[in-house]
């Protein structure tokens, strides 16, 4: 009895490898990051940040602390949320910030996380809010 396997099992052996390897939900979510910078060119960063303040998945400059947006953002969360609701408006929808060189737009994905988007001045922020949407709707899955 020879211990060499035959020549077909290892060819299906090796044609089993070439299938990509399934991706961690921190891949998924940075992928989906990425694809939402380049759906809307004016996103210059995003993150996914629990509502503790810990990053969960980035897509940022390198010259942004990705644990100093991380904590920012879950503070503006937790501070909407209340200010929505003192105020009677309701269940916070999106937290929007403009500054002088563009706006950071924050969006509740579910109970346990935040999607960060900061864009650049001459945004269309219809259109940046549509594609944040449509990236909520798939990371609320990842979450």
């Amino acid at each position: 009895m020879s211990l060499t396997p035959e020549p077909t099992l290892i060819r299906s052996y090796c044609r089993h490898q070439e299938y990509p390897l399934t991706k961690s939900r921190t891949d998924q979510m940075s992928e989906r990051l990425r694809d939402l910078q380049v759906s809307s060119p004016s996103v210059e960063a995003a993150a996914v940040v629990s509502v503790d303040g810990l990053s969960m998945a980035s897509s940022l400059p390198a010259d942004v602390e990705e644990d100093r947006v991380a904590a920012m953002s879950a503070a503006m969360l937790s501070l909407g949320e209340r200010i929505a609701s003192e105020l009677g408006r309701g269940t916070l929808d999106q937290v929007y910030i403009k500054g002088e060189k563009g706006f950071v737009v924050l969006q509740a994905v579910g109970d346990e996380a935040v999607l960060t988007v900061m864009a650049n001045k001459d945004a269309k922020l219809g259109l940046v809010f549509l594609d944040m949407g449509r990236a909520v709707e798939d990371l609320v899955k990842l979450v």
